[in-house]
């Protein structure tokens, strides 16, 4: 089926767009935080897939179904033969989530830390979404390649997007005591000492080590959602609210996109605090492009997903045209490189997505070895956390971000994390520091 096209009226907020589609399942915002390009908005996905330990289930309808199979696959099959772009970054596909620990059905790691009721995998096969263009300033309702009911249903959604958005009553979340970290400080530098001590052994590089920050809480995760986007814009942001969790993403880095072919990834390693002094800030942002550390850390990861990318591009496509690019947030300063390529034929974006997952800037490198260490020293399992949030459209096109920066609201308790690179040369009281830096906004929200 040709797909459909509608237009919408243009805010420059997007919020206000998915204000009207928060009533039905499975909604989903992907926010370029203010200053990008394009937003995505999707809900009532026609399909699900739940992926749980070695089982995944996929819902469709009224069908339930469960099976073993590797989830990638899974979902290469439901999303089917590749269409014809339509020209938007995405008008149909897959979005959703691939926790961290979706690791385990790629690698055999060990089973050490604590885990929580978080799927590994969340996705939800949509018929049509919101895209919203904010350097054309346009708004349009696109969709209904696959599905005769959407059709039906195009009408009711045009009325639904065009009406007066429902007014927001909901009380932001409130924490019921105080935030709790899985690390005392000195526990993170013991931490740290013992991966100096495989660094000394020549076990590995590099090992990204997070610290968790949990409390009970109740309240109005969109609210909070609202407030975080006005406080810590992110290029990369995401609100998923899910049947067993609410997800509030400000990430600054993207992990793979995939357009026509094209490949790219922009790792970040490296970071130093936001100043409110312009010339302290200034000086704060040059400190960092002249790192050798952070350099040499930052270089690492481009080396481990030059290697990644190299398992399903073609042959001599793979490239690093900008390393070392110092990038200005909200609330701190970091070094980004970019690396690209081009998928080899017959290579789809979910072959690139299981090739590459999870994201070597934070894992650390060598990746196996690194995700080995981690889940002997950090107390409990990451779930989402340095996953990945994002779509794979129908047509092949893929953007995921790192879900770093990033809100889990579930089960009545509230966490986040904050972590940073360990290497040799690295000091346990700035790499506590780093981690705090990273957690700011979200002490600045919740506190």
């Amino acid at each position: 089926m040709s797909p459909l096209s509608a237009e919408l009226p243009y805010g420059e907020d997007s919020a206000a767009l998915f204000e009207r589609l928060r009533d039905l399942p499975w909604p989903i915002f992907l926010d370029s935080g203010h200053g990008g390009r394009y937003d995505i908005l999707c809900a009532a996905p026609y399909a699900t897939l739940v992926t749980r330990g070695e089982t995944t289930e996929i819902r469709t309808g009224d069908l339930v179904r469960a099976s073993a199979d590797d989830p990638f696959r899974l979902l290469r099959e439901l999303l089917g033969p590749v269409e014809e772009s339509a020209g938007l970054p995405f008008s149909g596909g897959a979005v959703g989530y691939f926790g961290y620990d979706l690791a385990r059905r790629l690698e055999r790691l060990p089973v050490l830390a604590k885990g929580d009721s978080l799927p590994e995998m969340a996705v939800g096969l949509y018929d049509w979404a919101v895209v919203v263009d904010h350097q054309e300033r346009r708004a349009q309702l696109v969709g209904g390649s696959r599905l005769p009911a959407t059709r039906d249903r195009w009408p009711a959604l045009l009325e639904r997007l065009s009406r007066p958005a429902p007014a927001a009553s909901a009380q932001p979340l409130r924490l019921s005591a105080p935030l709790a970290s899985n690390f005392s400080r000195p526990a993170y530098g013991e931490a740290i000492a013992r991966i100096r001590r495989y660094l000394e052994a020549g076990d590995c590089y590099q090992v990204n080590l997070a610290q968790r920050f949990s409390a009970p809480a109740e309240g109005g995760a969109w609210a909070t959602y609202l407030e975080l986007r006005r406080s810590n814009p992110a290029p990369h942001g995401a609100f998923l609210d899910l049947p067993f969790a609410r997800i509030l993403s400000s990430s600054p880095e993207r992990f793979l996109e995939v357009r026509n072919g094209q490949v790219e990834t922009r790792p970040i390693k490296g970071t130093r605090p936001r100043a409110a002094d312009p010339e302290q800030d200034r000086k704060l942002a040059e400190e960092l492009a002249a790192s050798p550390k952070d350099r040499a850390e930052n270089l690492m990861i481009v080396d481990l997903l030059r290697n990644d990318l190299g398992k399903v591009c073609e042959t001599g496509s793979v490239k690093t045209p900008h390393l070392f690019e110092v990038e200005s947030f909200a609330s701190v300063h970091h070094l980004v490189s970019t690396v690209t390529g081009r998928l080899a034929p017959g290579r789809h974006a979910l072959d690139l997505l299981r090739a590459c997952f999870p994201g070597g800037s934070i894992t650390g490198a060598p990746k196996r070895r690194a995700m080995e260490i981690i889940e002997e020293l950090e107390p409990h399992r990451r779930g989402l956390y340095c996953g990945a949030i994002g779509y794979i459209g129908f047509d092949g096109a893929m953007d995921t971000n790192i879900a770093i920066r990033t809100l889990v609201h579930a089960d009545g308790e509230l966490r986040f994390w904050a972590g940073g690179g360990i290497v040799h040369d690295s000091e346990a009281d700035s790499e506590y520091q780093e981690t705090l830096d990273k957690a700011a906004p979200f002490f600045k929200l919740l506190v």
